[in-house]
């Protein structure tokens, strides 16, 4: 199966068989794995472009994407490439040492959001961390928040990471229940509500927290002005912006990044999943200097951040997106996907949300539960994932034809209507 810059053909990839069926490797899973998520049933050994291969070679359409780690689709030529480059020649040094990618990493994608300088990390997790260690020091050296009292404001039915610190702000108790005690100096707001948030903005305010779209949630789209609301609410309070882009960044609703849909410039921006490319975990903090720059030498680390093969990879995740055709195509055959999702309304789903290639879709609960879909498109050939009740999230590559597209909404039809 080759992939083309911004599609695939249907050609199989090389034979994903193995001696074991998927029903043995899941069970194989159960007394040495740890529970974390809930994975569908499916055993996946094999994938390129949009498409993915089971153990058994049953060959199925990711409309998951990785939660928008893959992007660019499984194994894009480019980004492969430039992985084999690197590992023929270096690693690893850990930032003890320079290395000879991380530099231009920096400056390309620093170019690509509009900021100033990048503080380079592992997973999005991590870098949600690093920026609340950031925004912290900034508001202790910069604002004059007196030690210790430091706030940050996040909004309701957030999801940033599974950190004990970041479940500790978190709205839903099944990622809180059992974790506690909780790292203060969090407080929480309605999502989309400018008004509550005024309110919550006093001077010990360091930053304001959110994700342009809310993932997680069920791909929650604000209003309309809600973000440049919230960037003009914190330059009032003299405290920072900083945008979650995680999920929704680097091409996922049709622009570089969702902030870019208000023309909104945060003071910190937050990356990772599809820097990554779909091959390494990569992740950054990226900001303006004036923030970035209160970290001193041995204030932070990560032993793996800014290697020079996740430097490699990231910079040639960069050079996708410094041509805009990722970003148009997830604009263009974003209008496919509303299109269909609209179709569907009235016959199984109640409503849905979308910007570019990323939808939460709303199942009628007399129906099935997310988790029921999920499963039934399975059995169809088509990889989506429940979030919350009965709803799915579609994110699928930014590669996918609009024929593949048209095909999993009408896979998604037949499963409504029929079962």
């Amino acid at each position: 199966m080759t992939a083309t810059t911004t599609g695939t053909d249907r050609t199989s990839p090389v034979s994903s068989r193995t001696s074991r069926t998927s029903a043995e490797l899941i069970r194989a899973e159960e007394p040495v794995l740890a529970h974390n998520y809930h994975p569908l049933p499916v055993v996946v050994a094999a994938a390129e472009g949009a498409w993915v291969e089971d153990v058994e070679g049953h060959r199925m359409l990711d409309m998951l994407s990785g939660y928008s780690a893959l992007n660019f689709g499984h194994r894009h030529p480019a980004l492969i490439e430039a992985a084999h480059r690197q590992l023929d020649r270096l690693t690893l040094t850990s930032r003890a040492f320079h290395n000879d990618r991380l530099a231009e990493f920096a400056e390309r994608l620093t170019t690509l959001v509009g900021q100033d300088m990048m503080l380079p990390m592992n997973t999005g997790a991590e870098a949600v961390e690093s920026a609340i260690k950031v925004a912290r020091k900034w508001a202790y050296e910069v604002k004059g928040v007196p030690a210790d009292r430091a706030t940050v404001v996040v909004a309701s039915d957030n999801f940033h990471g599974r950190t004990t610190t970041i479940v500790g702000f978190s709205t839903d108790e099944t990622a809180r229940t059992g974790f506690g005690p909780f790292t203060p100096g969090f407080r929480i707001v309605p999502y989309n509500d400018l008004e509550a948030l005024a309110a919550a903005l006093d001077e010990t305010t360091a930053a304001v927290l959110i994700e342009p779209i809310q993932g997680e949630a069920g791909v929650v789209i604000p209003d309309d002005g809600y973000l440049t609301g919230v960037r003009e609410l914190t330059r009032r309070a003299g405290c920072l912006f900083i945008a979650d882009e995680i999920q929704s960044g680097l091409g996922r609703t049709g622009r570089t990044l969702a902030v870019d849909h208000e023309g909104v410039v945060p003071d910190l921006v937050l990356l990772g999943k599809a820097l990554g490319g779909g091959i390494i975990p990569v992740s950054a903090v990226t900001g303006s200097r004036e923030v970035l720059g209160v970290l001193g030498p041995g204030e932070h680390g990560s032993t793996f951040g800014g290697n020079p093969l996740a430097a490699a990879v990231g910079t040639a995740v960069v050079g996708l997106l410094e041509t805009g055709v990722f970003q148009r195509r997830a604009a263009g055959a974003g209008t496919v996907l509303r299109d269909g999702l609209t179709d569907l309304v009235g016959r199984g789903v109640l409503g849905f949300r979308a910007r570019g290639l990323w939808a939460g879709v709303d199942i009628d609960p007399a129906i099935g539960t997310g988790r029921e879909i999920s499963e039934l498109l399975m059995a169809r050939g088509i990889l989506v994932k429940d979030t919350h009740g009965s709803t799915i999230r579609l994110a699928p590559p930014l590669t996918i034809t609009d024929e593949e597209l048209r095909t999993a909404v009408g896979t998604l039809g037949d499963v409504l209507t029929r079962g």
